[in-house]
């Protein structure tokens, strides 16, 4: 029985998913006739041979932790930690493989942009869909609905089919439901990426007056600003497992520590990439000083050179190699792609089976002083995204000789770079 000041409860939780075995529809009475002859050609083929279990991937294993009503927990850790599974779990939209989760109260769930909606009804009536879902009456939704489509600014589309909405207006609409309909567990994942600038600060706001207001939160980010601002305790998950518990500062500094190359260097061993990634491979990363040394820290009075080393298995097309930059915090600094200049991108259009190295220089007098995280993404014309991993690699920046550094104070931000300044007297002997 759950202690009565708990809101969630989760023991032993595991989710285990066959590798490779994505369920096939038969279309005709021939697919099906054709996939039982391979099956069974299969098994007479390994006739003789010792069985083996197929391959499994345990995405969580062993989860146990409880979060009192009216906290706001953070969950980090790297792309395939588990956090998204553990979420999914937790909303019910899949089952755990074992263990069980206790949770308490209504729960809202913003797990993928536009979950929950349903494409062939109108923004209007999903919200009441929505709020149906949620055991809420009609009389509580009508209550709370020009709130909810105030905040999501789709006023103008709220009697339009959903599947005519941009991702955007998805996520603005699917965001304003989860937090107006007052549930009392609020679950969300990285979604808020896929909007604009304001309206992640607007989002981060109304998210912290949920927080704040006494309901629970779980909250799932790669920003670790947004993480510090809006919970107390945070989780760190790594290969499944809870690493650490701890308060959120601790748990950001335990993270950021934890498995970054403090070398200058990173190498991604075969087993580490996932064979989705296919046709492409991750070798390494590695940051190069002004004489082509690698080495993790650097000085922003000269140039940083990046190399990411990869491997194709097949040919590619529109093939794009490129890295985020991020503050420690978890704060963008800037993107760069290898095709971003319009040579490149026409001589670079396809690429043939190999391996590759793709190199840039960031220009001296760029980043101001502080360590950097770097990571790395490959796509195709950004439609299909091949491998990211956004904290690929650590590393430090010294700003002594840079701009300014004659002055005794700190200069904020991540940028330090040399501007043209002209002064000039108007008038006077």
């Amino acid at each position: 029985m759950m202690d009565s000041e708990l809101s969630i409860l989760v023991r032993g939780i595991g989710k285990r998913y066959k590798i490779g075995s994505a369920q096939q529809r038969a279309d005709t009475l021939r697919d099906l006739i054709t996939a039982q002859a391979a099956r069974i050609s299969s098994r007479l083929r390994g006739k003789g041979r010792r069985s083996s279990e197929p391959d499994h991937i345990w995405a969580l294993r062993d989860v146990n932790f409880e979060v009192k009503r009216g906290q706001a927990l953070g969950i980090i850790g790297r792309n395939g930690a588990g956090k998204s599974t553990l979420l999914k779990v937790l909303s019910r939209v899949t089952d755990p493989t074992e263990g069980y989760g206790e949770l308490r109260g209504r729960v809202g769930s913003l797990l993928e942009v536009g979950t929950g909606f349903h494409p062939e009804l109108t923004g209007r009536e999903n919200i009441f869909l929505n709020g149906a879902i949620l055991g809420m009456h009609k009389k509580e939704i009508a209550a709370r609905f020009d709130e909810i489509v105030a905040f999501s600014e789709v006023e103008k589309f709220i009697d339009t089919p959903v599947k005519r909405y941009s991702s955007g207006m998805y996520l603005r609409l699917a965001f304003a439901v989860a937090a107006h309909l007052e549930p009392e567990i609020l679950v969300v994942d990285e979604v808020l990426a896929v909007g604009d600038a304001d309206f992640q600060r607007k989002c981060l706001g109304k998210m912290g007056d949920v927080a704040s207001s006494g309901r629970t939160v779980l909250f799932v980010s790669h920003n670790m600003s947004a993480i510090l601002r809006l919970t107390q305790e945070s989780i760190v998950l790594d290969k499944g497992r809870v690493l650490l518990r701890a308060p959120s500062n601790e748990a950001v500094d335990f993270y950021l520590n934890r498995g970054l190359s403090k070398m200058g260097e990173r190498f991604w061993e075969e087993d580490e990439v996932p064979v989705s990634c296919a046709p492409f491979r991750p070798l390494a990363i590695r940051i190069l000083d002004k004489t082509g040394q690698v080495s993790d820290s650097v000085r922003s009075v000269d140039p940083i050179q990046i190399e990411i080393d990869y491997e194709l298995s097949e040919d590619i097309t529109g093939l794009r190699i490129g890295f985020y930059l991020f503050t420690t915090r978890g704060e963008p600094v800037f993107t760069s792609f290898d095709i971003d200049s319009e040579q490149l991108f026409r001589e670079y259009t396809a690429r043939p089976a190999g391996v590759y190295t793709s190199r840039c220089t960031i220009p001296p007098d760029t980043l101001n002083e502080g360590r950097f995280l770097l990571g790395i993404n490959a796509s195709s014309y950004g439609i299909r995204r091949y491998f990211q991993d956004d904290q690929a690699l650590s590393f430090s920046v010294d700003a002594s000789g840079g701009p300014g550094t004659h002055w005794p104070e700190s200069r904020p931000g991540p940028v330090r770079p040399v501007l043209d300044w002209n002064i000039e007297r108007k008038g006077g002997v």
